[in-house]
C-alpha cells in the first residue's frame, strides 16, 4: 500500500513516451497521468482520443507529443473506434499491442457512454480510461453528469449550482461485467503505474477511472493540483481501489474481488477538500454536510464489499 506521494525508481527507468511540446495547462493532472500510464504500457500502445482537452494539447496533425500512434475520432465514438483498431490488429495477428481509449468525463459519462456500453457488453479487448476533471473543461467548464454536487460551472452559476450527485460510473461498468475495473490518480503514481501494468495483461474490456484535477475549472492554483487530488482520496470523496471479476465464483465467493489499494493515513473532513477549491465556494454548510453523509455512506459500503 502506498503511503505518500513518491515515484519508485523502476517507474523512472521506463521510457518516457510523452515528448516536449504538449500544450496542457500547468498542473494538469491528465498530462501527469498520461506520462505514468505510457511508462507502464510501453511503445506497443495505440491511443484513441475523442473530442476532449487532450486531443487538443497533444498536438495537431501531423504532429504529436506522444511517442505512440494516436487516432482522433468523434466525441461519441471512442470505444467503437478502439474496437475497430483491435479487430484490425487481430487480423494482422497482433495480440501484443494495447489499444487504449483516453477520454474525458464528457466522452465517458455522457456523450461516449453508448459506444462504451456496447463495447463492454461484447467484452471487446480494449482499455478504456476516463480522465475525469468533472466538467466539459475543453469547451468552457460546462456541467457534465460527472460534476459533483455543489460545484460551480459556467452552466450552473451562483444560485443554480448543481444539486444532483455525480453519476456512479463504476456501478455502471460493473453491470457490464468488465474484466477489470480500477480507480487511480496522479497523487499516487506508484499505484497508478501498477494498475496500468496489470490492465495491460488482462484480456477483455478494462476500465480505469482517473480523477484529474483541472486548475482553471476547479479554481485552484496549478501548484496545488496534486495536493488537492490527494485530498479527494484522504476525504474518501474519491476512493482508490481495484476490482477483478471472477468468471466462475465458487461457493460463498463474490463475483467481484475488490481491494482498496490506497487507504488514507489520516482521514480529513469532506469540507476541507471542498474549501480547497474555488468551484465550491458557493456551497452552503447544509449542502456540505449532505455531501459528507453521502461520502461516508459510500465509503462504508465499499469497506463492506472489500476483500482487503
Amino acid at each position: 500500500m502506498q503511503k505518500n506521494f513518491s515515484i519508485s525508481r523502476h517507474i523512472l527507468t521506463e521510457p518516457d513516451l510523452v515528448k516536449p511540446g504538449m500544450s496542457s495547462c500547468q498542473g494538469c493532472a491528465a498530462a501527469i497521468s498520461m506520462k505514468i500510464a505510457l511508462r507502464a504500457l510501453g511503445k506497443r500502445t495505440i491511443v484513441v482520443f475523442p473530442a476532449c482537452c487532450f486531443c487538443v494539447f497533444v498536438g495537431g496533425y501531423p504532429y504529436s507529443s506522444l511517442g505512440v500512434p494516436i487516432i482522433h475520432c468523434p466525441f461519441a465514438t471512442a470505444a467503437v473506434t478502439a474496437c475497430g483498431v483491435t479487430a484490425a490488429l487481430r487480423q494482422k495477428g497482433d495480440q501484443e499491442t494495447t489499444v487504449m481509449v483516453w477520454a474525458g468525463d464528457g466522452g465517458t459519462f455522457d456523450i461516449g457512454l453508448q459506444s462504451l456500453s456496447g463495447a463492454a457488453e461484447r467484452g471487446e479487448n480494449i482499455l478504456f480510461v476516463c480522465y475525469d476533471n468533472e466538467a466539459y473543461m475543453n469547451t468552457g467548464i460546462q456541467r457534465s453528469s460527472a460534476t459533483p454536487m455543489g460545484a460551480w460551472t459556467t452552466t450552473t452559476p451562483e444560485g443554480t449550482i448543481k444539486e444532483e450527485p455525480k453519476k456512479d460510473i463504476e456501478q455502471i461498468m460493473m453491470a457490464h461485467h468488465v474484466s477489470y475495473l480500477a480507480t487511480a490518480s496522479a497523487a499516487y503514481p506508484d499505484d497508478l503505474f501498477r494498475k496500468f501494468e496489470k490492465a495491460r495483461n488482462i484480456p477483455g474490456t478494462r476500465f480505469i477511472h482517473l480523477l484529474s484535477a483541472c486548475p482553471p475549472g476547479w479554481r485552484i492554483d496549478p501548484s496545488q493540483s496534486v495536493r488537492v487530488t490527494r485530498m479527494a482520496t484522504q476525504s474518501n470523496v474519491f476512493p482508490i481501489y481495484e476490482m477483478t471479476r471472477r468468471d466462475r465464483p465458487g461457493p460463498g465467493q463474490k463475483e467481484w474481488q475488490l481491494e482498496i489499494t490506497i487507504r488514507p493515513e489520516k482521514e480529513i473532513p469532506v469540507e476541507s477538500y471542498l474549501k480547497a477549491q474555488g468551484r465550491f465556494k458557493h456551497m452552503s454548510k447544509e449542502m456540505m454536510m449532505a455531501v459528507q453523509d453521502r461520502v461516508t455512506y459510500k465509503w462504508n459500503e465499499l469497506l463492506d464489499r472489500s476483500d482487503g
